[in-house]
């Protein structure tokens, strides 16, 4: 599933050629992710792209309606596990299960695909937008050390499913939270009320440098993911124990180890990270 990094770069990549074009008519096959294909059709039509923004995991697009007397609203789109986003002339070949045609002033038509329909469009009215937001937690970014602290030591649960949990940091998912427990040393079933507050600064900054890096190398393509060009991206190649069962940790060589955290695969250092010591006695 696309992650903070992937979708990030999919926002950079469309901003250029969708921020200032309008709207001119917009075109569904399957509605199945669309939470109501009907306002869609009715109200993107004749409105103007003013911003592409990333919140989360959404790549955002705030738009200014033609008519005056219409407040301004907002298309989030979650790509979910297969989704792609990507403008492409009209002659260009359509790609299978490519559901959503939304055709721009300039000629182009910003196509969404997705195999597995796991995505979802939805539209929210500028005043609910605060609404909508509110439900998701702190971008990983831009949270400081000491929020970030605080949240997480205010919460008796795993480590691994608080940073995986969006009311906690909003954007964050099952590759960059393996790989940043594992710079920080900290074994994904701890419990985040019992790191210290050195441990969870080092995490803070294992963090941002991992999703920094991602951002650098276009996010990680493991299957389907590709950016707005059509690119993959280049970061898998710098993982470091995500998808590495049995193979050596890069710092001690000991092998890698999965195990299933939080109902999510996880892959950690058995040595490097070790396991809370009542889960290292059994």
């Amino acid at each position: 599933m696309p992650e903070l990094p992937e979708v990030e770069t999919v926002v950079r990549g469309l901003r250029g050629s969708l921020v200032g074009r309008r709207i001119v008519s917009v075109r569904f096959g399957k509605t199945d992710f669309i939470e109501d294909p009907v306002a869609l059709g009715e109200q993107l039509p004749g409105s103007r792209i003013a911003r592409v923004e990333r919140y989360g995991k959404f790549v955002t697009m705030a738009l200014e309606p033609l008519a005056d007397s219409r407040e301004p609203f907002h298309l989030f789109i979650h790509l979910g596990m297969t989704g792609q986003l990507m403008p492409r002339k009209p002659y260009e070949p359509v790609a299978p299960h490519t559901h959503a045609f939304v055709e721009l002033d300039d000629g182009f038509e910003l196509r969404y695909t997705d195999i597995r329909r796991f995505g979802q469009m939805k539209l929210v009215p500028q005043e609910q937008i605060s609404s909508f937001q509110g439900n998701l937690g702190r971008d990983p970014l831009e949270i400081s050390a000491r929020q970030f602290i605080d949240e997480i030591r205010a919460r008796r649960a795993r480590i691994k499913a608080l940073l995986l949990d969006q009311g906690v940091l909003r954007g964050m998912g099952n590759i960059y939270t393996d790989e940043s427990l594992w710079r920080a040393h900290i074994h994904p079933a701890r419990l985040g009320a019992h790191l210290r507050e050195p441990q969870l600064s080092g995490l803070h900054r294992a963090i941002r440098r991992v999703l920094s890096a991602a951002i650098r190398l276009r996010g990680s393509s493991i299957s389907d993911y590709l950016d707005a060009e059509g690119r993959p991206g280049e970061y898998q190649s710098r993982h470091r124990v995500y998808g590495r069962k049995g193979k050596p940790c890069p710092r001690c060589r000991t092998p890698i180890l999965r195990v299933v955290v939080a109902g999510r695969s996880s892959y950690f250092c058995p040595r490097c990270q070790p396991a809370p010591r009542s889960r290292r006695h059994r």
